[in-house]
């Protein structure tokens, strides 16, 4: 830059000038007088100007302030590689990779990137008070290119017309690549092509999956917009029917013979993969027997056969509202390793010595073979709990008892107690829900809960007190965020509830479940609730153990639901590596193998909610113009949710419908509060609402306010 006697120099060139010099120069650092001279700038106005301009820059993150006066060059630099994250409210950011604030990208900056796709952006100089800003300057990995929508087909080509926050455009489809989709049909697409000045990007049709509003159809999108597949692969299946259905004679010898002693498996009605079971026999000392056998799902599935490596790929079964889609072939599924009663089943087995009190006195965890006496229904067994009669009423209150035992002592360690509900459907035969209802845990499911939780402790533990640190699936919760349970114990004061945010894990834990009891059946019962489950991490897998803070558990992992988590598989078979003495298998590899499980986990959770959701506004789309009671359940800066007390269904209220005011989001306390009135709507307010629309391709209720 020229020195300037005549005219004035802009102070915007000039910030960019002080910019290019730093970034020539990264590592050192200069004061103003150093920065001006090698610009030429010599007039001492301008040397003022240098020195405003350098802590303009500092505030900006473009410079940093080393000492007084000197500066150098912010070695985050002008350049940030992260993930992209679009909001529901249509706005972008970039999540830096070096954990920084997110970065605003607006539409006409964002160079066709979507959601979760990997990219650099150019950080932008901010002004003072707004939020950073960013240009994506490179696309470096897209996070999917797969997308659900619905075909307009013209003459010589057509659009897939998407409703994903992941995609702003919908997508153009030459007649060539259309694969007989007609206009109307849900399609799934993958985009080949996105030209740098195209608004559209070119895709082809990968699967037609059939008419708008169809159910079959519609449960279909949901999975295939997460990138879950619907469909079985022919060439899995069928190696699934060459599995032979008789268990060898060599291999019952080989086994504990269970078939003699009374075993049962309890499960929903409707449920055809039975992969646990319990027995029980009353011993010579006086003592009680309990197996807790699961489906011995690794003595069909060989490491790295097609089958597994699909189950690997799938990690889990997804269960949506009317289906379940598996992650193990049907025959596997609902017939070789399901325990269907009066059949011999390979197992996995933990048999446990108690005494009357519950307490364990020794345990073993053995492959063995059962033969189920009994099928029942979580309905059927709890009839039995209320004291009907029924098959196994001894065994079944035995069973009880000790189950009831079981969850004190697990209570009484601090571990922390949701129970929460499910939202359920009656479906016709065309899928169409026409009752909704709720379901609870009843005495005979947390009689199930308190064996499998047992089981999957004591293997946990066996492994991880084994001495010599081993590679092993972990099931694991971490504590809650300090800050968070901060937060929470803040916002219960107004309703003159207190709680410990500090102390011993079992102090805080006992304290929220204090809490908890003290709040049910008040009218805050939802919010406090809602308010303490946020305040919870989220339990994933891990080969590092931190325990399970909600179980209150040193050792946690998951063993007993092998037919439908690929985790449990693979904790069978680390299991049978280490308990014949096998040294321990690659940490890294099976930390990926973690990584993965958690995240199909999410996806599949995601899926659930959203075949909820469809269900959901299906059901209402009928009670369009009725009026309900119900309580605030979510509040956001686009609006406020509202759950129907009656049948639990959530609609929005957007906040364009809150006309006598002008609502500001208040965050920290839940609440949408007017600039003039000061009219507050807060997070589990009771309310009444209209239903006013119901959009089934965006599973979306809206409700307007009663006042």
């Amino acid at each position: 830059m020229k020195s300037s006697n005549k005219g004035r120099i802009k102070k915007k060139d000039l910030m960019v000038a002080i910019i290019d010099f730093f970034a020539l120069d990264a590592g050192r650092t200069f004061n103003y007088q150093q920065v001006s001279n090698a610009l030429g700038l010599t007039k001492q106005a301008l040397k003022v100007l240098v020195a405003e301009c350098l802590t303009e820059l500092t505030v900006q993150n473009h410079l940093i302030e080393v000492s007084k006066g000197k500066y150098k060059f912010n070695e985050r630099g002008l350049y940030l590689e992260g993930v992209i994250k679009r909001s529901r409210n249509g706005k972008n950011y970039l999540m830096p990779d070096d954990g920084g604030d997110p970065i605003f990208i607006a539409e006409r900056n964002s160079k066709q990137a979507m959601n979760g796709d990997r990219v650099r952006v150019l950080h932008s100089a901010k002004k003072t008070y707004s939020e950073p800003e960013g240009e994506v300057v490179a696309i470096l990995e897209h996070a999917t290119t797969t997308f659900v929508g619905v075909l307009e087909v013209e003459r010589s080509y057509a659009f897939l017309v998407t409703d994903s926050k992941r995609l702003a455009n919908d997508i153009f489809i030459p007649k060539d690549k259309l694969k007989g989709g007609k206009t109307g049909q849900k399609a799934l697409v993958r985009i080949i092509e996105w030209p740098e000045r195209s608004k559209n990007p070119m895709g082809e049709v990968i699967d037609i999956l059939g008419d708008v509003g169809d159910n079959d159809t519609e449960m279909n999108a949901i999975m295939a917009e997460f990138g879950l597949p619907y469909k079985y692969p022919e060439a899995v299946e069928k190696a699934a029917e060459t599995i032979p259905e008789a268990i060898p004679a060599e291999e019952i010898a080989n086994r504990e013979d269970f078939r003699e002693v009374v075993t049962f498996t309890v499960d929903p009605h409707d449920a055809k993969d039975f992969d646990d079971a319990l027995s029980i026999r009353k011993l010579p000392n006086g003592h009680w027997e309990v197996g807790v056998h699961i489906a011995d799902v690794t003595y069909y599935v060989k490491p790295g056969s097609i089958i597994d490596k699909e189950a690997e790929n799938r990690a889990t079964s997804v269960y949506l509202v009317d289906r379940t889609i598996p992650m193990l072939p049907e025959r596997l599924s609902n017939g070789l390793c399901s325990l269907r009663p009066n059949e011999d089943k390979c197992c996995y087995s933990c048999i446990f010595e108690m005494d009357s009190h519950a307490v364990v006195k020794k345990y073993r965890i053995v492959h063995t073979v059962i033969n189920s006496n009994r099928r029942f229904a979580y309905e059927e067994v709890q009839a039995i709990i209320e004291g009907a009669e029924g098959d196994f009423k001894e065994e079944i209150l035995q069973l009880n008892a000790f189950a009831k035992l079981l969850r004190q002592k697990r209570f009484a360690a601090g571990a922390i107690n949701f129970d929460r509900w499910e939202m359920k459907f009656n479906i016709d035969e065309k899928g169409k829900p026409i009752s909704v209802y709720v379901k609870s845990a009843t005495e005979s499911n947390q009689l199930i809960e308190e064996f499998m939780l047992l089981a999957n402790r004591t293997v946990a533990t066996h492994i991880g007190q084994s001495g010599a640190p081993k590679a092993f699936v972990y099931r694991v919760h971490d504590l809650p965020d300090a800050e968070k349970l901060e937060d929470l114990m803040q916002f219960i004061k107004r309703f003159g509830y207190k709680m410990k945010a500090s102390g011993s894990k079992t102090e805080v834990a006992k304290s929220i479940n204090s809490l908890l009891d003290q709040v049910q059946g008040k009218s805050e019962e939802n919010l406090i609730e809602t308010v303490a489950i946020r305040s919870m991490a989220k339990a994933v897998y891990s080969t590092v153990n931190k325990g399970h803070y909600g179980l209150a558990f040193d050792y946690y992992t998951h063993f007993t639901s092998p037919i439908r988590r690929y985790p449990d598989m693979l904790v069978h078979r680390l299991l049978d590596r280490y308990l014949s003495g096998g040294r321990s298998a690659s940490q890294d590899k099976y930390e990926d193998l973690c990584k993965h499980s958690s995240a199909m986990e999410q996806l599949a959770a995601q899926a659930e909610r959203a075949s909820i959701k469809y269900k959901m506004v299906e059901f209402m789309a009928e009670r369009v113009g009725n009026t309900y009671e119900g309580v605030i359940s979510g509040v956001t800066e686009w609006g406020l949710y509202v759950e129907i007390n009656e049948n639990k269904c959530e609609g929005m209220i957007p906040i364009r419908e809150l006309d006598d005011d002008f609502y500001e989001f208040d965050e920290k306390n839940y609440c949408l509060k007017g600039r003039r009135q000061h009219k507050c709507y807060q997070l589990g307010q009771p309310v009444t609402i209209q239903v006013t629309r119901a959009n089934l391709e965006r599973k979306q209720l809206d409700f307007s306010l009663v006042k």
